[in-house]
This record gives structure tokens, C-alpha cells and sequence, in this order.
């Protein structure tokens, strides 16, 4: 994290007060919000490319039946177009208006991607015990995202692995449980928005908070998960599967 952002400066005040206002993206994206909210994220170190943003209830890319409406990047380069410049972003925010960010995961940070209710209740959790919980977003979709340190590359190489398949949000009904986004992987930054009427990813807690070791929040996300798993399976007759990586 930068010195100046790690500062009690204006803009971190700012964003600050957003938040414990719980006021979302859309409220402050006609006044520079969103431009302030994606240069708050860089400048805590996550790398941001732009992303295809809603159409109505499409997505704004040429693909037809889009799997994954507004929510992937608008290039194929995306991981090494990724970027924490401030002036870079400041263009791409302002030439692209309508436009989502994605930040590229494994690179500087790692994201633990669970079910809604699973992360509030992990969540309120680990406040409870003390633990230092960094940046969260919800997803009017029902995903809650912990962003966290990244693993780093291993002496091993052979010990790494990709995450293209959490790249597509579609498998997301087959894999309902927790979702570890990595290196090749990216999530939706916020403030984002989803196809349909005021669906939003935002933050819960700002990119102000210093990003976490994975490992201090895994279990309570992973039990978390199980737990929940169980509920849907009295009612459902199955349960989530927990998806690891």
C-alpha cells in the first residue's frame, strides 16, 4: 500500500464516510464516486482493467447469449493490461463511462469468494474474534468476496495452478461453495454493476483495510460454507459442494 493512501487522507475520509453511510456505487457515480472508489482500489495495490458493463439485461460486448453479462474484461489482454496507475485508470474511467472494472487476482492479491449468507455470517465472526479482515464486497448476486493477500509464486512452480475456471461465473451454480481466486483468476471490482434493476457489487469494507494472510480466514469461511451447505441440504436435499483449491 502506498504512503499516501496509507495516510488518513481526504479521499480516505471520504470513502470512509461512504461507507459507514452505506451508500452503494450508483448513489455517487454521477458526482466522481466511482472514479474516486477505483482509484482508492489501486491505490491499495489491486491491479484494474476495464469490464463489459450491463446493456439492459445484457451485456454491453458483441456476444450474443453472453455467459457472463458485465462481468468480464472487455479484452483478451487483461492480465497484463492490469494496473494500479492513476493515470491510466483516470482515463479509462472517464473515456468509459458505463464501464465495470475487473482487478486481476494472484498478482498482488487473492480473492476468497463465498456465498452470501456464508460470508455474513464468517464475516461477523471473525469481527467478533479480533481477527484483521481486509477489504469485502458484496454481489446482489449473492457472492461475497474477501480480499486478501495473494500466496505468492512458490519455489515450486510445479506447486502453482491457474484459476481460468473462476473466471466464468457461470459455473457458479455447479460450485456454490467457496471459490479461491488466484493467479489467472480476476473478480469485479466495485463499484460495478449487474444486468437488472439496481444490482450492484460493492464494498461492505473499504480498500482502506490492509489486505489479510488467506490463511487467517479460511477455516471460518470454509466452515462457514459447510454450515450453510447443511441448511440447503434439509431443505434441498443436497448440499453445496466447498470448492477448494
Amino acid at each position: 500500500m502506498s504512503a499516501e493512501y496509507g495516510g488518513r487522507t481526504g479521499l480516505q475520509g471520504k470513502l470512509t464516510q461512504w461507507l459507514r453511510a452505506g451508500r452503494r456505487p450508483k448513489e455517487t457515480a454521477g458526482d466522481g464516486g466511482r472514479e474516486d472508489l477505483l482509484l482508492a482500489a489501486a491505490g491499495a495495490g489491486l491491479p484494474l482493467a476495464p469490464a463489459a458493463h450491463p446493456a439492459g439485461y445484457r451485456c454491453s460486448c458483441d456476444r450474443v447469449g453472453c455467459p457472463t453479462p458485465a462481468r468480464h474484461p472487455v479484452s483478451f489482454a487483461w492480465q497484463t493490461q492490469s494496473t494500479t496507475d492513476r493515470a491510466q485508470i483516470e482515463r479509462w474511467a472517464r473515456h468509459q463511462p458505463q464501464a465495470n472494472f475487473i482487478t486481476a487476482t494472484g498478482m498482488v492479491h487473492d480473492v476468497l469468494d463465498v456465498p452470501l449468507d456464508a460470508g455474513r455470517s464468517a464475516l461477523e465472526r471473525l469481527l467478533a474474534g479480533g481477527v484483521e479482515v481486509g477489504p469485502v464486497a458484496e454481489s446482489d448476486d449473492g457472492r461475497m468476496l474477501f480480499f486478501t493477500l495473494t500466496r505468492g509464486t512458490p519455489e515450486d512452480e510445479d506447486e502453482w495452478w491457474p484459476c481460468e475456471l473462476d473466471c466464468h461465473p457461470e459455473t457458479m451454480d455447479e460450485h456454490p461453495g467457496l471459490r479461491w481466486h488466484c493467479r489467472g483468476s480476476y473478480v469485479l471490482v466495485p463499484p460495478a454493476r449487474l444486468p437488472g434493476e439496481d444490482r450492484t457489487v460493492h464494498w461492505v469494507r473499504g480498500p482502506e483495510h490492509p489486505l489479510p494472510d488467506p490463511l487467517t480466514l479460511l477455516e471460518t469461511l470454509t466452515e462457514a460454507c459447510a454450515r450453510y451447505a447443511g441448511e440447503d441440504a434439509d431443505h434441498a436435499g443436497s448440499a453445496w459442494p466447498v470448492r477448494r483449491h
